[in-house]
């Protein structure tokens, strides 16, 4: 069977390794060589210090079956069978790299409600996460809320979505909190992460110190609204179609000239599009381009949080010492096993490397 992720390649020069200059990631770490086996990268996970700056918010997923329609209205009447919570946004981030090995200090604020007890003692349950990071605040947390309905020996599908946003500006104390934490913990962390879904947890302050640290450390950000505060960083991962939006370039242009464009605007070391069942495509400042092929199956289950998954994968990988192509080859078999499950999902450091060895069977 043929490696999937085994990615076309132009401009063959080998893709430089963080390792090698401290523009492009961290030192301190002897380079994996780009030809071996990605497996030994995924080793070196553990333990590695990630800080992750962003919105976190809850998952909530009420579960039911449906059994007659409704005499008020043309819809189906769902009976209540479960419900689960589960973070999201940077809070599956955070999830995503706890699940992956790391040693994990995330920065940002939860509401003092219910859904925001809920999710600090999901979080408490690891080890490897510094819980001095949620800063408490007085309002509600911010949550996404799908039903889902189905028999019970069927798959249960997405019946609606409600989010429930919060209108309110951090207070200047609450900001200070977050500064303050990340100016302590910088100097000994591997690698920084922005995860900024437009909640207001990342400001303009906190992305010019964190592109400050992208100097000597590998800084990945993602942005649903607002990529070009991230300019300076190690690496972004936008999606195809924030793509396109960053590079003000319309869908009859090609995908390498957007990345072109998307490199001399932003001044990232590299450029990660993902790009839904056609991979993914990575852009690099030396001009090296890969395209690599998804992994895994095409029927997908659920993209719910894949990005996610990509982010907290490519930045793990930097910063334990892998190069920008097989960290996104890393990141493209995690998302490969995310999107196979249902919901918010995360994948560990053995199920990656299953995935890798499956791929070459």
């Amino acid at each position: 069977m043929k490696n999937k992720t085994q990615g076309s390649r132009k401009n063959h020069s080998n893709p430089r390794t963080p390792g090698q200059d401290l523009r492009f990631g961290r030192a301190g770490l002897e380079p994996l060589n780009p030809t071996q086996n990605t497996i030994a990268l995924i080793d070196r996970f553990k333990g590695r210090k990630i800080c992750v700056v962003g919105d976190i918010i809850a998952d909530v997923y009420i579960f039911g079956k449906p059994y007659r329609l409704s005499r008020e209205a043309p819809v189906v009447v769902v009976k209540y069978e479960e419900e689960r919570i589960y973070p999201g946004s940077a809070g599956n981030t955070i999830h995503n790299l706890l699940a992956l090995g790391a040693h994990v200090f995330p920065l940002g604020f939860i509401g003092s409600d219910d859904a925001g007890n809920k999710l600090i003692r999901y979080f408490s349950r690891y080890k490897t996460v510094d819980m001095d990071g949620f800063i408490r605040h007085d309002g509600e947390t911010i949550t996404k809320t799908r039903i889902l309905a189905g028999d019970t020996h069927t798959s249960k599908q997405q019946v609606i979505r409600i989010d429930r946003d919060i209108d309110k500006h951090f207070s200047k104390h609450e900001r200070s909190l977050l500064k303050k934490r990340l100016k302590e913990i910088s100097p000994h962390m591997d690698g920084f992460i922005i995860s900024d879904y437009g909640h207001g947890a990342v400001d303009s302050e906190i992305s010019a110190y964190v592109r400050n640290l992208a100097k000597n450390k590998v800084v990945v950000g993602d942005s649903r609204y607002n990529l070009k505060e991230l300019k300076g960083f190690t690496m972004i991962t936008p999606n195809e179609s924030e793509a396109y939006n960053l590079s003000s370039l319309n869908e009859r242009h090609d995908i390498e000239e957007v990345g072109r464009r998307i490199l001399r605007l932003m001044d990232v070391a590299a450029l990660l599009i993902t790009r839904g069942n056609k991979g993914m495509s990575l852009f690099l400042k030396g001009g090296e381009v890969y395209h690599i092929p998804i992994s895994g199956k095409d029927d997908v289950t659920d993209v719910t949080g894949a990005g996610d998954t990509v982010c907290a994968a490519v930045a793990l990988s930097l910063a334990s010492g892998g190069d920008f192509y097989t960290a996104s080859l890393i990141a493209n078999y995690a998302a490969g096993v995310v999107v196979m499950k249902r919901g918010t999902a995360t994948v560990t450091a053995d199920e990656l490397k299953r995935a890798m060895k499956s791929s070459d069977e």
